[in-house]
């Protein structure tokens, strides 16, 4: 168990008010917040519904006694929790890691408060630098797309699992992207990439996050709100 994202779930869990519409995000960081939202509806009558971003996360919610809707019946959510691979200091984002980006951005996109929870390591000065790029694409489209991105100066690696490529949730494959450098111009290439025929969605989110909840390892936790 990493204390730093123990510390970073909880908190952000924390920010959660009664009656509210909460995007629940994937990743080992989220877990925790999941774990202390099941604890405040159980100890304090919180009253939440939850929307998970993956099958995973749904699976999980349900353990710890989280109601679940679906986007049917939420328009917009009040507040999102959710984890990154990379942050930086304009609170852009690479996601993806685990697989759930297309879920997560269409989530966020509809959030008026995404609260992100990571650990120190997380905090970049330049996105690319620690992580490489996931970008879901059709399968159909595959090799079009990696000629496409090998054109925006990245290598395209396909993501596998046990020898097979790795599908999403929404049953499409995803192209793990290394730029040498990192990514000067990550709005850019957010552009760049959507304009690429084929690609479902990239990891990179820009001008979603508001507040970021930095956890140590410690057990401490750091809140700060973009702009401040």
């Amino acid at each position: 168990m990493s204390a730093s994202k123990r510390a970073a779930g909880r908190r952000a869990a924390d920010v959660v008010e009664t009656g509210q519409d909460v995007g629940l995000g994937t990743g080992s960081t989220v877990f925790f917040a999941l774990e202390r939202l099941g604890e405040r509806i159980r100890d304090e009558g919180l009253v939440i519904r939850g929307v998970p971003t993956s099958v995973d996360t749904e699976v999980k919610a349900r353990e710890f006694g989280i109601p679940l809707a679906t986007l049917d019946e939420i328009e917009r959510f009040d507040v999102t929790i959710d984890g990154a691979d990379e942050i930086d200091g304009a609170y852009a984002m690479i996601k993806g890691g685990g697989g759930a980006l297309l879920r997560e951005k269409v989530v966020a996109a509809a959030t008026e408060h995404m609260v992100v929870v990571v650990g120190p390591t997380k905090v970049v000065d330049r996105l690319g630098t620690t992580f490489d790029l996931p970008v879901e694409v059709v399968p159909f489209a595959r090799a079009a797309v990696e000629r496409g991105i090998r054109a925006l100066g990245g290598a395209p690696a396909l993501r596998d699992a046990d020898g097979a490529p790795y599908l999403t949730d929404n049953g499409n494959e995803i192209l793990d992207v290394h730029f040498d450098g990192g990514i000067p111009d990550a709005p850019g290439l957010e552009l760049a990439l959507d304009a690429i025929p084929g690609v479902v969605e990239s990891g990179l989110f820009i001008n979603l996050a508001r507040t970021l909840v930095v956890g140590y390892d410690d057990g401490s936790a750091d809140l700060r709100n973009k702009g401040t």
